[in-house]
């Protein structure tokens, strides 16, 4: 259950890490899931440099807001634009169908994981302590069964999303946390350095019988022991 704390000098070495994990799992042939946000984009970038093939592996992701596949939050168009067209040999890829209804998306996914072992996980922490869709204090992390669920939105863009669960993450081989930036310092204090919590969810994925890496540059650090 302890995290691996990956300390390094700025976002550029975060990145680097994060995409040297990214590479080394998709040479492997595992099943990644990938996430949203502004910093991933240069790790995936980068991975498609490191290793052009990723054609044994398996792309899923660990939340999506319910949008088609071509708007601009799509978290699969992001990874589309930033790693998928840029490969040699694409991945399986089993995104989150945005343009359903939340309920139903869920649904689809959830049956889709059924039976999958995921390798990897590539996970943001927000300022708020929130990670994949899984927000402060909210209904989603009572959830015990279902690997996949529709979440309400808590912060911008306030659309609806479909999220891994805790109990999915939790299976997951390796977590890996990638976390930059003095904004997200206190967020990572909470989740990497106090008791888990419900007000910050991030302290509460861990991989159950795997890893659990944090990959943090100095700012980020900043209030870690």
């Amino acid at each position: 259950m302890d995290v691996e704390l990956i300390r390094v000098e700025g976002v550029d070495e975060a990145i680097a890490v994060a995409a040297e994990f990214l590479a080394q799992a998709a040479a492997a042939g595992a099943q990644i899931a990938l996430s949203g946000g502004s910093t991933p984009g240069p790790a995936h970038e980068l991975a498609a440099r490191l290793q052009p093939d990723w054609g044994r592996a398996g792309v899923w992701w660990g939340d999506e807001r319910c949008v088609p596949p071509g708007d601009e939050r799509s978290n699969y168009r992001l990874a589309a634009e930033s790693l998928l067209d840029l490969l040699r040999e694409p991945p399986a890829v089993h995104r989150i169908r945005g343009e359903l209804t939340p309920q139903a998306a869920a649904l689809e996914y959830d049956e889709a994981l059924r039976g999958v072992t995921l390798d990897l996980a590539l996970l943001g922490i927000g300022p708020d302590g929130h990670t994949a869709s899984l927000f402060p204090n909210a209904p989603s992390l009572d959830e015990t069964g279902r690997l996949a669920l529709a979440a309400s939105p808590g912060l911008e863009p306030l659309v609806e999303r479909v999220t891994l669960s805790l109990p999915a993450l939790a299976s997951v081989g390796h977590v890996v946390f990638l976390v930059v930036g003095a904004d997200k310092a206190e967020a990572a204090e909470r989740a990497f350095a106090r008791p888990p919590d419900r007000a910050t969810p991030a302290s509460l994925v861990r991989s159950r019988e795997g890893r659990t890496t944090a990959i943090v540059d100095t700012a980020a650090a900043a209030r870690l022991p």
